[in-house]
């Protein structure tokens, strides 16, 4: 059970025992609607610390629920590991990711990694959060890995991050990644200007034929179900596609901004 399932489950449990539903507890704490309150009750959604301590005032736990959440949702783990998403990805048989920003956790290489975690503004033990994310990319390695398919801004090849021995590293890391037959990488050119994906990066995870999509962002990171809603990234990923240059163009394009990291 992941922090934000323990989180849920605590919080149902308080809600039932109260005899409250959904919907009463919204209109309690006010200012979360129920949809809200049923979100972070299946793990879709994280809570903040001040949700935590309005349900704790109303269903009166005494403080836990904004423990909970202080300590073991916002505190304990980085974005990419709340909720349901690691579960998924280690059982998917695709994975597309579009990245407008940064190499994707799956294909970053220990420094590149490092230096990402280090500057995030977050409070993560670093040394435990790098060996976490090299970890998470042995489900590549395995028999049954999925096929990885990768969309990259341009911009994520000539973004300095590290210093040129690193980017040298990482974009000849990427390189290598595209002789696999289960990888492919394909780059939007700047020449593109501006596009739909500038919107922020987003995977979408195809878990024994049924789709699902893991948005990331500062604070957290959502797992999306809703058919509508997949089906909408599904619309987005397949415009990503349309702008990125073919895989034999991108990876002249990569190997080609690798010898300017000198």
């Amino acid at each position: 059970m992941t922090p934000l399932e323990f989180f849920a489950r605590e919080l149902r449990q308080a809600r039932e025992a109260s005899g409250m539903s959904q919907s009463q507890l919204a209109t309690a704490i006010v200012g979360y609607s129920p949809s809200f309150v049923a979100m972070v009750e299946t793990g879709r959604r994280v809570p903040k610390p001040d949700f935590a301590e309005r349900c704790d005032k109303t269903l009166g736990t005494g403080g836990i629920l904004t423990r909970l959440a202080e300590d073991l949702v916002c505190r304990g783990m980085p974005p990419e590991w709340l909720g349901k998403w690691l579960q998924i990805e280690s059982t998917a048989t695709s994975l597309l990711s579009y990245q407008p920003l940064l190499v994707p956790g799956l294909l970053q290489i220990e420094p590149y990694a490092r230096e990402v975690i280090a500057t995030s503004g977050r409070s993560f033990d670093v040394d435990d959060q790098v060996e976490a994310r090299l970890a998470r990319q042995r489900v590549l390695a395995g028999d049954s890995r999925p096929m990885l398919v990768v969309v990259l801004d341009e911009g994520v090849l000539r973004r300095p991050v590290g210093g040129s021995q690193v980017m040298r590293e990482q974009l000849r890391h990427l390189l290598a990644a595209t002789q696999r037959p289960d990888v492919v990488i394909q780059i939007v050119p700047l020449g593109a200007g501006a596009y739909s994906g500038l919107a922020g990066p987003f995977v979408v995870a195809d878990v024994g034929g049924r789709e699902v999509v893991y948005v990331d962002n500062a604070l957290s990171g959502e797992v999306v179900e809703h058919s509508s809603d997949v089906a909408t990234m599904k619309r987005l990923w397949e415009s990503l596609r349309a702008e990125a240059l073919p895989m034999k163009q991108s990876i002249e394009l990569m190997a080609k901004v690798a010898e300017t990291w000198t």
